[in-house]
This record gives structure tokens, C-alpha cells and sequence, in this order.
């Protein structure tokens, strides 16, 4: 219980000390590891399922040869796409976002370094000190944030590429 307590006075200072919009940038990254996390487990678990039906659903059909066949087949690769794409965009928007929300906190920081000192000028580098580190520590968050960010993103669009066209494989047509 002790290390709960301690493990939440130390991110609470941490927040304290990078600012208002190192909280933002925080909920950005969990938002965006909550799609990611969904995304991993729906290709993991519930696409295998899903392709099982579709490959059974197809082969089941007696005509897999004429033109209306292929619209079939083409509109259940192109539902099957849009499920394992569902989030990507989101997900991209959200990486691209993170460094962006620490540059927002760069500009917030060195605007109080300014306000310091225009009050206690430039000869006071304690009172300087807070400034600088929610210029920096936000900047720091979203670089942190947006880089596992853009590898799983990559990797879930690699993912769901290679499985359209494995499924677009899975669904021959009998000529």
C-alpha cells in the first residue's frame, strides 16, 4: 500500500513539474495504447475467427465462378479490410499528435521562463528553474509517447495489409 501511495505522490510532482499539458499529453498516450492495445487483440483473437467464417461462408457457395461471385468476394475482402483498419487513422492522428502537444508544452514553459523574468529579471535562475522544466519534461512526454506510438502503428498496418491479402488468397475463385 505504501508503494501505491508513494508510486502516486511521484507522479503527481512529475505532472506538477511539467505543466498543464503534460496531463493532456498522458490521457493522449493511454487513449491511444487503449486503440492499440484493442487493435492487437482483435487481430490476435477475434480476425482468426472472423477469416475462419468468410473462408467457410465462401466455400460453402456453389457458384465461385461468375462475375456476381467475384463482387461477393471482393465486398468480403474489402468488409474484412475495413475491420482490421478500423483504427489505424485514429491511431496515426494520435502519434502525430504527441510530439505536437509537446511542442504546445515547450511554448507554455518558456512563456512563464519570460514572465519570470520580466518581473525578476535575468539574474534570478531558481525562480527561472520551473519554466524551464515544463518547457522541456512535455516536450520530452510526447517524444516518448509518440515513438512505441509510430511502431505499432506500423506494425497493425503491415498486419492488416499482409491478412487482406492472404485472405484475397484464402478466397480463390473456380475458373
Amino acid at each position: 500500500m505504501v508503494f501505491i501511495t508513494e508510486s502516486f505522490d511521484g507522479l503527481q510532482a512529475f505532472l506538477e513539474t511539467g505543466g498543464p499539458v503534460l496531463s493532456y499529453i498522458g490521457v493522449l498516450i493511454f487513449v491511444m495504447w487503449v486503440l492499440i492495445l484493442e487493435r492487437l487483440s482483435f487481430m490476435w483473437l477475434g480476425y482468426r475467427q472472423y477469416r475462419k467464417s468468410l473462408i467457410n461462408r465462401w466455400m460453402s457457395r456453389s457458384d465461385r465462378d461468375s462475375w456476381n461471385a467475384e463482387q461477393i468476394r471482393i465486398a468480403m475482402v474489402s468488409r474484412a479490410k475495413l475491420r482490421l483498419n478500423k483504427s489505424l487513422p485514429m491511431i496515426q492522428a494520435m502519434v502525430a499528435l504527441c510530439p505536437l502537444l509537446g511542442l504546445l508544452g515547450t511554448v507554455t514553459g518558456m512563456i512563464e521562463v519570460f514572465n519570470v523574468m520580466t518581473i525578476s529579471g535575468t539574474g534570478n535562475a531558481r525562480s527561472m528553474a520551473s519554466g524551464v522544466s515544463k518547457a522541456t519534461i512535455p516536450t520530452m512526454a510526447g517524444m516518448v509517447g509518440a515513438l512505441p506510438g509510430v511502431f505499432a502503428a506500423s506494425y497493425l498496418k503491415r498486419t492488416a495489409k499482409r491478412e487482406t491479402e492472404l485472405l484475397e488468397d484464402k478466397l480463390i475463385l473456380d475458373h
